[in-house]
């Protein structure tokens, strides 16, 4: 087994177009290509999914130890012929300019990855072989597979490029990319247009594919990669599901860490998909409800006009079910969703707060949470790590949180947990892999629940 690191000299580079066009010229050329993302980021990881015909997986340097990353990454690249790993943000840029915790480059490092340098080439020509001299020297522990030139004017301005870097870095240069606007993915206030919503189709693969091929010697690169030993790891036990959890996925609701769904199938959770979109009710037998992040706002009057589903929610919630909202989710269990326009829009109402879109962000950036009192993820005292990102605000409530929250440098945070009956709702998106405890006492809030269900149907 192989494996890569994607990295940018800066935000915006283009690593992410970069990353897909390689995993799908991977693909297209036969092999098995095991998709990774560095940081907490959802939509990057979809569109992954699609290039490289197999699940993408975030790894975290910060929500998650050295350990458990990885083994997630053991795991899945060992069924793989190469690992692609896309970083974030800049290669050397983490949680302050003094250490490299959180970094790509760190990722790279605890991995044993050789790192792709994707640099920006717009108005640049030898200025650009002082910046990649600059960051092959920076940390003499990273090892780098090459640089890739994207945004490239012209083959003329490439071989500018070229010609700069020779007798001046040691990295060789494997190409450049020459602006291309077939392949652009669309953007909004999130990021990148979720891959529900612009899919990589086999067109936009296939030009993607033929961007690589033409742009990048693949051949030379494949051929410099070490092999790396996959150490395969122990298959896990099958478990025999003792409970039903209802996951919300759709165009609306399509933000979870695949290891969040695993790990509730672990502890005993059959996960069955429904859509609060178009699904009249839920699915039958349900003991639980796990709504995920996603973009409520772009579908609410659909949302809004699914009054069946609704009250069911509402109902369950008030007979005690275990219900999950995180993000997208709790604004879909909030009574009013407020448009950017001021358009009020009826959602399940378990909470009684409206949540008002804003035109600016909100909030941004790694929690820390711990219970302050018992919830349907674990009792008072349990910590637990994630992640918020939002554009929306909730209106002034009484309601206590059940949270008590940091950020990564340990200051307090405002992100708040919500509990109303068992139905519990936050901003924040958790990886349960920072808290195995967590999915456990999800699952078996939810089994008490099924036991109280199917007593009352027994009772005559």
């Amino acid at each position: 087994m192989k494996g890569i690191v994607v990295a940018g000299a800066h935000s915006g580079c283009g690593k992410t177009t970069v990353t897909l066009g390689l995993m799908a010229a991977l693909r297209r050329r036969g092999l098995r290509v095991a998709p990774f993302k560095v940081g907490p980021d959802f939509i990057d990881p979809g569109h992954h999914t699609r290039a490289a015909g197999r699940q993408s997986r975030n790894l975290d340097g910060w929500m998650l130890p050295q350990k458990v990353n990885r083994e997630i990454f053991q795991r899945h690249a060992s069924q793989a012929d190469i690992a692609v790993v896309e970083g974030v943000m800049g290669l050397f840029d983490g949680y302050d300019g003094r250490t490299e915790a959180g970094s790509t480059a760190q990722m790279a490092k605890w991995l044993g990855l050789p790192v792709l340098l994707v640099v920006d080439a717009r108005s640049m020509a030898r200025s650009a072989a002082a910046l990649v001299q600059g960051f092959e020297n920076f940390d003499p522990a990273l090892e780098f597979a090459g640089v890739l030139f994207n945004k490239v004017g012209s083959p003329t301005h490439l071989k500018y490029l070229e010609e700069a870097l020779e007798g001046t870095v040691f990295m060789p240069c494997l190409g450049g990319l020459i602006r291309n606007e077939k392949v652009a993915i669309p953007e909004r206030h999130l990021g990148l247009v979720t891959s529900e919503d612009h899919g990589l189709n086999l067109k936009t693969r296939a030009n993607l594919s033929d961007l690589v091929e033409k742009s990048i010697d693949l051949d030379a690169l494949l051929e410099s990669l070490p092999e790396i030993g996959a150490i395969q790891p122990a298959a896990r036990p099958p478990v025999t599901p003792t409970v039903r959890i209802a996951v919300a996925r759709d165009q609306v609701f399509c933000f979870y860490y695949p290891e969040n769904l695993e790990m509730l199938e672990a502890c005993g959770g059959e996960i069955v998909q429904f859509s609060p979109l178009t699904d009249a009710s839920l699915p039958e037998n349900t003991d639980g409800i796990y709504l995920g992040g996603g973009y409520p706002e772009l579908h609410a009057s659909t949302l809004a006009g699914n009054t069946a589903l609704k009250n069911q929610i509402l109902q369950k919630c008030r007979d005690g079910m275990p219900i999950y909202g995180e993000c997208g989710g709790l604004m879909y269990l909030c009574k009013t969703l407020e448009d950017l326009e001021g358009k009020e829009h009826a959602m399940a109402g378990c909470f009684d707060f409206t949540c008002r879109m804003a035109a600016r962000l909100r909030a941004l950036g790694y929690r820390e949470i711990t219970f302050s009192r018992q919830t349907i993820l674990g009792e008072a005292g349990l910590c637990a790590r994630g992640h918020e990102f939002h554009y929306s605000q909730l209106d002034t409530h009484e309601r206590e949180t059940v949270y008590e929250a940091r950020d990564r440098s340990g200051g307090v945070r405002t992100v708040q947990g919500f509990q109303v009956n068992n139905c519990l709702g936050s901003y924040l998106h958790l990886h349960f892999m920072s808290q195995p405890r967590a999915p456990r006492a999800f699952v078996q809030a939810c089994l008490e629940y099924n036991k109280k269900r199917i007593a009352a149907n027994e009772t005559p």
